[in-house]
């Protein structure tokens, strides 16, 4: 059987955008079939050219505007519409919101077959700024957005990767998500580097000194600045001597040796070129030391407003025992710590483990154990003997969800409560659907940590059914 054609340059005309679908993208419908148009807007009529279709949908992008739709805005971004970031900035932050509760909503339909009743959206506080972490890269090889027809043109970038093209970025000159300091710090090493004449990484022959540049900050408006390169060089530590004098007001500087053929900072070390190793981060009885390579919650904010409401729905009375699935680094655990009898982190990642332990001990929780382990196969009976039988699990899986075999333990172990934290509201449907005999869903509610993007949290109060 012969590849399916694709269907390009045909122009459907007048096409009326319904509402969000996946992946940020809106949907239309023609032809009896689903037909995905970015940068769209629930509303907005469109002409739509047509660029490949499959058996039950299509894909296009707007040819031309007809009618607007009432839920547009003018976006903040300059990079809009080439950047693969922030796709929602054109639609008003009431409808991101609206239309983030509908999808979680229409997940637990059309996965679990289940409708129970949504809960108003948890809004981010800052639609924007809201990051305190940003990666960037370095490329000899800058995405052009529009030819200027300059001979010399520069083509070192610091910046995004273009959606799908590992290897062309996007050159930033301004981002609106983390605070504006950021664009300081980002444009300064980008500048510096052009003068030093630095060479830029080329991610097709693994050649050129600047990799990535990542920048975190703090609630004190503290900011560590980690530059990775290809190698350890004179050059290297030039860049960070001048980079150190320039930007006075960075609280750390971090350089990284990087000299494998991918991004990836797994089983990497890095080294302090000048000021502290680590910022540190608050959440109301809790201190976090967040080093150049931790895990945190990019969101602060919005990460506090979600543990509040998981301490909520779990709804202790410092005589339970809890299981804490999935556990990362132990802040949900330790954040519910003094509103239970004790507390069960179980995490496959042996890093985050050792990190759970170490901010265990340097916030002075004794109630709290942390398991390293596959939780399919560390979730058994002898280990809930030995640590006591759950009267609530908390579980925030990774995209992926849980394993089946993990739901089935869990459904074994039948704690009478369990709230369920997901980044991926399709997977924690199937998930519920698999307990859903067993539990009912109590609670359900959207949680937006990432304005602007299609991505939302979901948090699920299940109650054991009595039998």
């Amino acid at each position: 059987m012969g590849k399916r054609k694709k269907v390009y340059g045909t122009v459907i005309e007048k096409m009326i955008i319904e509402e969000a679908g996946a992946e940020g993208k809106c949907i239309a419908r023609h032809d009896g079939k689903i037909v995905f148009v970015p940068f769209a807007a629930p509303g907005d009529v469109v002409d739509v050219m047509l660029v490949r279709s499959k058996r039950n949908y299509s894909e296009g992008f707007i040819r031309e505007m007809q009618e607007k739709s009432p839920y547009r805005v003018d976006p903040k971004c300059i990079h809009f519409g080439s950047c693969g970031g922030c796709k929602w900035q054109h639609l008003s932050y009431d409808a991101q919101s609206k239309m983030k509760s509908k999808l979680v909503a229409d997940n637990f339909r059309k996965i679990a077959g289940l409708e129970p009743e949504m809960q108003p959206v948890i809004a981010s506080e800052k639609e924007y700024y809201y990051r305190n972490k940003l990666e960037f890269s370095f490329s000899d090889l800058k995405w052009i957005v529009e030819k200027n027809n300059e001979e010399n043109e520069e083509m070192r970038a610091l910046g995004f990767h273009i959606p799908q093209r590992f290897d062309k970025i996007l050159h930033i000159e301004e981002c609106h998500l983390q605070p504006e300091y950021s664009n300081t710090i980002r444009n300064t090493v980008y500048e510096t580097a052009i003068e030093l004449e630095l060479s830029f990484y080329n991610r097709k022959t693994h050649e050129g000194l600047l990799r990535n540049l990542i920048i975190r900050n703090n609630q004190d408006n503290q900011w560590m600045v980690s530059v990775v390169f290809n190698e350890e060089c004179e050059d290297a530590l030039r860049l960070m001597s001048t980079l150190k004098e320039k930007l006075s007001d960075v609280h750390s500087w971090i350089y990284i040796i990087n000299n494998k053929r991918n991004d990836s900072m797994d089983g990497l070390d890095y080294k302090v070129f000048d000021g502290s190793s680590f910022l540190e981060e608050r959440m109301e009885h809790l201190k976090f030391e967040v080093g150049p390579l931790s895990f945190y919650q990019t969101n602060h904010l919005q990460a506090y407003e979600l543990y509040k409401k998981t301490r909520e729905l779990a709804g202790l009375s410092e005589n339970e025992v809890v299981y804490d699935l999935y556990t990362g680094t132990g802040t949900i655990a330790l954040f519910i710590a003094p509103n239970a009898k004790k507390v069960v982190g179980i995490e496959y990642i042996e890093d985050a483990i050792v990190n759970a332990n170490s901010n265990a001990k340097n916030n002075n929780v004794d109630n709290c154990v942390f398991y390293c382990g596959d939780i399919a196969k560390t979730l058994t009976e002898d280990f809930i003997q030995k640590n006591g039988h759950p009267d609530v699990i908390i579980t925030d899986p990774p995209r992926s969800g849980m394993h089946p075999d993990v739901v089935q333990q869990i459904i074994k172990a039948a704690p009478e409560k369990m709230v369920y934290v997901s980044c991926n509201s399709a997977t924690q449907a199937r998930d519920i659907e698999m307990m859903k005999d067993k539990y009912e869903v109590a609670y359900l509610q959207a949680v937006d940590m990432f304005p602007h993007t299609h991505h939302v949290e979901a948090i699920a109060l299940l109650k054991r059914i009595a039998q």
